[in-house]
């Protein structure tokens, strides 16, 4: 028995005075309503009705449940009329979680603005290169940088493309020299990012097509602003993604190797834990995101 549905109907007929009126306002037959007052009557084991051929009237219980069920009805309506009034404005609480390097490099920058924009909403973004359980993390949003998304009940937007090249400072191309060619790269001194699938094997693109380089780190980090850090102090040879590289290729602390090769490119995905997850708050964020991820 569905109670809110019952009480809904008994609260009607009360108020209509008849079976009939009340079952052609609710679109069901008298007949249905009457079967339901009645499992509600042997549910609470008390009458709430009196009935007869021309009149009906309320018993002690009857009245009490009625003047309490009211109660009840009118309560479920506010917070229904809360909830969706709410929808649509950015406030509450966003759980947000992103890589390390992305949160502070593409993120961190607008989250003033964003803050400023939206004064009611609470944020909380958590920064971890791992990739973690959205659903058991709690979290309404989670940036992630990869070639493709896994088919899984999550729900993923493509937000764009990153470019993933390899890197060394001027300084240690200086000592341990330029390579030429991607068989070249084996011979140098590599600093690789500990979770990536490019680890040990770069599965790089040139002008003469695709080719594998069968790598072993010396250096394995598992940050990339760790990993861009230890290439600018010239420990080696490295992959880095676009947004992490740009600034020390700008002021020449790094600098491309074999600039006409680079590895697959990224893609960069707003993961939700179902379309419903596409709310307010969401949308407001991944506006702003949008806006730093444009050339």
């Amino acid at each position: 028995m569905d109670k809110l549905s019952v009480m809904n109907a008994y609260c009607r007929i009360v108020e209509r005075g008849s079976f009939a009126r009340a079952a052609q306002d609710l679109g069901v037959s008298p007949a249905l309503l009457s079967r339901e007052v009645k499992l509600l009557e042997e549910s609470l084991g008390c009458m709430l009705l009196t009935r007869s051929t021309r009149s009906m009237s309320l018993t002690d219980q009857g009245r009490l449940y009625y003047e309490q069920a009211q109660g009840i009805l009118h309560a479920v309506n506010q917070v229904e009329d809360r909830i969706r009034d709410g929808v649509g404005a950015v406030r509450g609480h966003l759980r947000v979680n992103a890589s390390s390097s992305f949160g502070q490099l593409v993120i961190a920058p607008f989250l003033p603005g964003f803050l400023e924009a939206y004064p009611d909403l609470r944020l909380t973004l958590s920064l971890d290169d791992r990739i973690v359980d959205m659903v058991e993390g709690g979290f309404d949003l989670s940036i992630r940088i990869c070639p493709a998304m896994p088919d899984s009940a999550l729900v993923a937007r493509r937000l764009g493309t990153t470019r993933q090249r390899i890197f060394a400072a001027p300084a240690y191309l200086d000592r341990a020299g330029t390579p030429k060619h991607p068989d070249d790269i084996a011979s140098h001194k590599i600093v690789g990012f500990l979770l990536a699938d490019h680890l040990t094997t770069w599965n790089v693109i040139g002008p003469d097509g695709p080719r594998s380089i069968d790598l072993n780190p010396a250096v394995k980090v598992g940050n990339s602003l760790v990993l861009r850090d230890l290439l600018i102090a010239g420990h080696g040879i490295g992959t880095l993604p676009d947004f992490v590289s740009n600034g020390p290729e700008q002021r020449g602390e790094l600098v491309r190797v074999l600039p006409d090769h680079e590895l697959p490119a990224p893609e960069i995905f707003a993961v939700t834990a179902s379309r419903l997850g596409m709310d307010a708050r969401v949308s407001a964020f991944l506006e702003h995101l949008r806006a730093a991820l444009r050339p």
